[in-house]
């Protein structure tokens, strides 16, 4: 469920940032940065775009193909998928070749990210969109007070640094510091929303729930993450940028 409601919200909002930026029926060019098995990148291209999808991971990049190769031909052909780093687009693209640049659940697992979005933006024609989806610094102490573990909550004040699901030693980024990187990079913050408020701590083995209630959950987590004070304790933030 943590999943499905990451990813519809993440849509919505996206969906909003396009729509209020480009003509209705253009075909944008896009570009996903660590598009893991592809759910954002598919549904793109299902929307009459044309994507390049960017992933690393072999895993992930196969799952990504295979999930690709059930599309109709024409979804196909609008879909390009490499094996590569977010931090070598310049190797890969021209400045400028994309209207719109996605970098999601990314950004934890760079030590030094500053580079890596002054990259993307690079990549950006102008007036083009980046999105980013970044683990909230701020916000760290919530998942680990909610399951009781107090000490823990208590160390996550202090860090930028937690353990993901995975158990991989990751970090997390803060509103105020990203929004001055992108201020410095001319892709300035447009627009920002909270991701997960409160199902941030739903169990990966949860069963799933019925559709009238994950449409209700859906429809609090989507309002509450565009409305202060809830989307600052949010685990995630969705932040969009627009190339100046």
């Amino acid at each position: 469920m943590r999943n499905r409601v990451r990813q519809e919200l993440v849509a919505r909002q996206l969906d909003e940032q396009i729509s209020g930026r480009f003509p209705v029926g253009q075909r944008l060019r896009v570009l996903d940065v660590g598009m893991g098995q592809g759910t954002q990148a598919l549904r793109l291209a299902r929307a009459g775009h044309k994507v390049t999808g960017l992933e690393a991971d072999a895993g992930m990049l196969a799952a990504a193909r295979e999930a690709l190769s059930f599309e109709p031909a024409g979804i196909r052909e609008r879909v390009r998928l490499m094996q590569g780093d977010g931090r070598d687009t310049g190797v890969h693209f021209l400045p400028g070749s994309f209207d719109v640049v996605l970098c999601h659940g990314v950004l934890m697992y760079v030590q030094e990210p500053d580079a890596l979005v002054a990259g993307l933006a690079r990549m950006l024609a102008p007036g083009g969109l980046l999105s980013l989806l970044v683990r909230n610094a701020d916000a760290l102490a919530m998942r680990p007070a909610l399951a009781g573990d107090w000490a823990g909550a208590l160390g996550a004040l202090d860090t930028d640094a937690y353990t993901n699901r995975l158990g991989l030693p990751v970090r997390a980024d803060r509103l105020d510091a990203l929004t001055a990187t992108l201020a410095g990079i001319a892709a300035p913050l447009h627009a920002w929303y909270g991701v997960r408020i409160f199902t941030d701590n739903v169990p990966n083995e949860a069963p799933p729930l019925p559709e009238e209630e994950l449409a209700q959950v859906i429809a609090l987590e989507d309002r509450a993450g565009r409305t202060d004070p809830y989307r600052r304790v949010a685990a995630l933030l969705h932040l969009c940028g627009v190339r100046g």
